[in-house]
C-alpha cells in the first residue's frame, strides 16, 4: 500500500515538472526578441562601469546592507581585470556594486 502511494506521488511530481518545464519553455520562446530589438544587445565597454572615486564605490557598496553587516564586510571594487578586494572583511559577507540588466524568463 505504501509503495503504491509513493509511486503515485512520484508520477504526479514528474508530471508536474514536465508541465511546468513545457510552460516555461513556451513563455521563453514567446518573449524572445532578436538581439537588434533588445535595449542592450551587448555589454558596454568596461570603462563605462568603472567608478573613478574608489571611496564612493566602497560607500555605495556598503549602503546596500545594514551597518551591522556592512561595517565588517569585505568590499570588492570593479577594475579592468575584474573585482578586487578594497577592504578586507571579518564577518564572511561581501559588498560590491553590481550593474545588471534583468530579463524575464525561466
Amino acid at each position: 500500500m505504501l509503495k503504491k502511494k509513493v509511486a503515485a506521488i512520484l508520477i504526479k511530481g514528474f508530471a508536474l515538472v514536465a508541465v511546468l518545464g513545457t510552460a516555461c519553455q513556451a513563455m521563453a520562446q514567446e518573449t524572445k526578441m532578436p538581439d537588434a530589438e533588445l535595449p542592450y544587445p551587448k555589454m558596454a565597454p568596461i570603462d563605462q562601469y568603472l567608478m573613478a572615486d574608489q571611496g564612493a564605490e566602497i560607500a555605495l557598496a556598503r549602503s546596500a546592507a545594514p551597518d551591522s553587516i556592512s561595517r565588517d564586510a569585505e568590499v570588492q571594487v570593479l577594475r579592468h581585470h575584474g573585482f578586487e578586494t578594497a577592504v578586507k572583511g571579518k564577518n564572511g559577507f561581501v559588498c560590491i556594486v553590481a550593474w545588471m540588466v534583468i530579463r524575464s524568463g525561466c
